[in-house]
């Protein structure tokens, strides 16, 4: 695990932070089947195996990136040095005494060392100090490895939303008590 500081953002951290690549590949999704009659909805996700690795965009537009963290209640980074190694946003007042990670990014080379898990640990100590009692992460069923992430830290599966991002892709969801 990297030795590594969090702390809040200053504005003179958003274009290296922008500059982090928050594209990810993924060797499986979770494949969403939605079965309809006159008497019952039923959703189900099922891990599926791609034929090969995918390389995967971030669900939003980076370059507009700075202009959505001005939306946002906490803006966490990790360091090490002088080196940003990620950073999470949270939202606020999505969900009763909840707060939202709409943005969890960490540098590619810096990724399995503990840098997220550090992240996410942090913001729910943030959490904790405003009395909030819930952090729900936010991804795209494609997103295997954040989803691995997830339960990695405990969190459980707690919803979706179809037609979340601007491209109309599905979010899952997935929540955790603090």
């Amino acid at each position: 695990m990297v030795e590594i500081n969090i702390r809040s953002a200053i504005s003179t951290d958003i274009p290296k932070m922008i500059a982090l690549d928050h594209n990810y590949a993924t060797t499986h999704v979770w494949q969403m089947t939605l079965d309809l009659t006159e008497v019952q909805t039923q959703v189900s996700f099922r891990e599926v195996r791609l034929p090969r690795e995918v390389h995967v965009n971030y669900p939003r537009i980076v370059r507009a990136l700075a202009d959505d963290w001005t939306k946002r209640d906490a803006l966490l980074l990790a360091e090490e040095g002088e080196q940003i190694r990620g950073y999470i946003s949270l939202r606020l007042g999505l969900a009763p005494a909840s707060a939202w990670v709409e943005d969890l990014a960490v540098d590619r080379l810096q990724r399995r060392n503990g840098v997220g898990t550090a992240l996410v640990m942090a913001a729910q100590d943030w959490c904790a100090r405003k009395g909030l009692h819930r952090v729900t992460l936010e991804m795209q069923p494609k997103n295997y490895p954040a989803i691995q992430f997830a339960h990695k830290l405990g969190f459980e599966f707690s919803g979706y939303n179809d037609q979340f991002y601007r491209d109309q892709e599905i979010a899952i969801f997935f929540s955790s008590y603090i």
